[in-house]
Formats: C-alpha cells, structure tokens, sequence
C-alpha cells in the first residue's frame, strides 16, 4: 500500500503482532448481534426471536436464555419453537443462568432486555456484563435493547420523554457488536397502536409522534455510528491507512491569516446537518509576530466555542502534517484558506492548498478566499 504521497507505508512488527492478536481475539469470541429499538412497542423482540428461527432453520444451536412478560400471540408462537434455558429467578429480579449456559454451550443464544439488573449478590450486577462473559467463552448472542437503557443517551431521550429509565448498558458496549440492526418502525404506527388500545386524546397523540420521530433520529444516527465504527475497525485490521466513514468528519486548518471564524461557521452548519464531526488544526508556526499570535488565539478559541475538536500539530511540512492528521481521524472534508504564495518558486512547487487538492485521496477540499 502506499501513502498519498507515494512512499511506502508498510506496518511495523508491533503492528503486524498487534493485527494477529486482535483477529485471534476475534476468531476466539463470539459474535453479538443487537436489535436497537427507539422505543417500547416497535416490535424488536419479534425480530430478535424471528432471526433466531432463520438460524434455527440454517441448522444452528439457538437456545433463549433471558425473556420479558410479552402479550404478543406471535411472539409467544416464536418463542414456543426454541428450548430455553431457565433462568435464575428471585423476588427482586430474574437473571441469566450463565453456569448453565456455559455448561449446554449452544452456539447462539437469544437474550431479550439487555439493560436488566441482576439480583444481589450476583457474579456481574448487569446483564449485558453476563453476555460479555458469554461472547468472551465463544458463544453468539443476539438481544434486543431499547434507546431509552443506552446510558449516554439517557439525558437525550429524557429531555424529548420527559421520563427516566433505572437501568443502563453503556454504549461502549454497544459498539463492540458485530452487527447492529434499527428496528424502525414509522412514528405512525406506535402511534396508532396506542390509539386503539387507550383514550388518549388527538393532541397527546400528536405531541406523542412527534417525540417518537425525535427518538427515531437519534436512534438511528446511534446506529449509523456503530456502523461506523464497525468499518473502521475492519479497515484498520486489513491494515487499510485511510478510514472513511458514513459521517462527515470536517477539519478547519487554521492560520493567522486564514478567513477562520467563515470557516468554522460553514464547518459547523455542515457538521450540524449530517450529524457529523468538526476538528479545527493549526500547523505550529515558529516566529509569529505578537499580533499574528493573538489573532491565532482568537481564531482558536472561536473554534472551541463552536465545539470543534481542536489540534495543535507539528511539522515542517504542513501539508504533509494535515493530510496525517485527516488520515488518522477519518476526515471527509478539507476547510482551508487560499495562499498567499506567490514569486518564481511557487510557478515550479505546489503550494499547500494545491498539495491537499492534490494527495487528499479521498476527501473533498474546499478553499475559502483570505480576509
């Protein structure tokens, strides 16, 4: 593989070792599979034991180890066609029996209500800590979790519910599954469920789906992250350099003389629009005037205030310390402003922006005109 400039980049011995013990983790451990639901009454449980049926069929081990109360006929004609493992039941909750799992070790397991609490005294006070014991011994697990138990979108989902759950999974575990898949169900059809079922007058109703549609945004962008992920660590195991996502990753570079507050405020509405990332960077410059300096500092603290993620890099070559840094955090977009360069050197030797234009593989540049 080569870098955009040409040069050989072939991974270092630690990193060759460090590729063989991740696939070795990899092949050891289990594969998790996480049916994401926006909100109670989307229909995750019937597409989490759904997907075990199909496995079932293809001639897999799928056995239930953790269920809720369901109403549902049709969930309860699917969870009829599997055997289940018993779990441990005591008055203040019920819990897997991962001994007896371990011991029967099936292939998959289906495990509905991921953000449970196990009861006192319990080996891991939470559920999803038991399937991380069982993917760590080579067992599969698909589950099911709602938005509204995912731990760092609590404050999120309780500003739009006005509700607040007990119980939490982190999203660090979240986005260790192999696969995740949103159960999106229209706004609409949740909606006109409860209608059938309740009183509820025609402003609730509405007031109801518009907050299912919020829910539905932010579980979805929480999907597309996990995703996400998912491709860059695959790309970074196959020792692929450049990591491009399904996100738009901005980075503002940031110059004394550079048109930097139209920048970062174009990055961040671009930013805003597709859910995406801002950086803003500066290629240290030794021998700054005093009031270059200060308009530096303003230019960087605007970037902060606007919530960017902001890098002071090193480097002789700017060019070359940008592209490294775009490289490394999945940059899809280039804000930069256009030299100054001029005199005979410039006619025979790109300048930075033309650089960038030139071996940024990948990823759009745009050139924003100076003060």
């Amino acid at each position: 593989m080569r870098s955009a400039s040409g040069d050989d980049r072939r991974p270092s011995p630690e990193e060759f070792l460090r590729r063989i013990e991740l696939e070795d983790r990899l092949q050891s451990r289990g594969r998790l599979k996480v049916f994401l639901g926006y909100a109670s009454g989307v229909g995750k449980s019937a597409r989490m034991l759904d997907e075990g049926r199909r496995r079932k069929q293809r001639g897999q081990d799928v056995v239930v180890v953790a269920t809720q109360p369901w109403d549902s006929q049709p969930v309860q004609q699917l969870l009829q066609q599997f055997e289940t493992i018993a779990p441990r039941v005591t008055p203040e909750s019920v819990a897997i029996d991962v001994p007896a799992v371990l011991a029967r070790r099936p292939e998959v397991v289906l495990v509905d209500g991921l953000a449970y609490e196990n009861p006192p005294g319990s080996k891991h006070p939470q559920r999803w800590q038991d399937v991380e014991e069982l993917l760590a011994a080579g067992v599969s697990v698909i589950t099911s979790v709602n938005l509204q138990y995912v731990k760092e979108r609590q404050p999120q989902v309780e500003a739009i519910r006005g509700k607040a759950a007990k119980e939490s999974v982190p999203e660090s575990f979240l986005r260790t599954a192999d696969e995740i898949e949103l159960v999106d169900a229209p706004a609409e059809y949740c909606v006109n469920r409860l209608a059938a079922d309740s009183d509820a007058s025609t402003a609730d109703l509405l007031e109801l789906e518009r907050q299912l549609s919020e829910l539905r945004e932010v579980a979805l962008l929480l999907a597309a992250e996990v995703v996400d992920q998912q491709l860059g660590d695959y790309l970074r195991r196959a020792g692929i350099e450049h990591v491009y996502g399904t996100h738009e990753r901005i980075v503002v570079c940031i110059t004394p003389r550079s048109h930097a507050l139209l920048m970062i405020r174009r990055g961040r509405r671009q930013a805003d629009r597709f859910h995406g990332e801002l950086h803003a960077v500066h290629v240290r410059q030794p021998g700054l005037c005093p009031a270059d300096q200060r308009v530096l500092e303003q230019n960087l603290r605007a970037a902060r205030e606007a919530g960017a993620e902001v890098e002071i890099l090193e480097g002789r070559d700017p060019a070359r310390a940008i592209l490294e840094f775009s490289s490394r955090h999945g940059i899809t977009q280039i804000f930069v402003g256009h030299s100054l360069e001029h005199g005979w050197r410039s006619r025979f030797q790109a300048n930075t922006v033309e650089r960038l234009i030139l071996e940024a593989d990948g990823i759009d540049v745009r050139v924003f005109p100076r003060e």
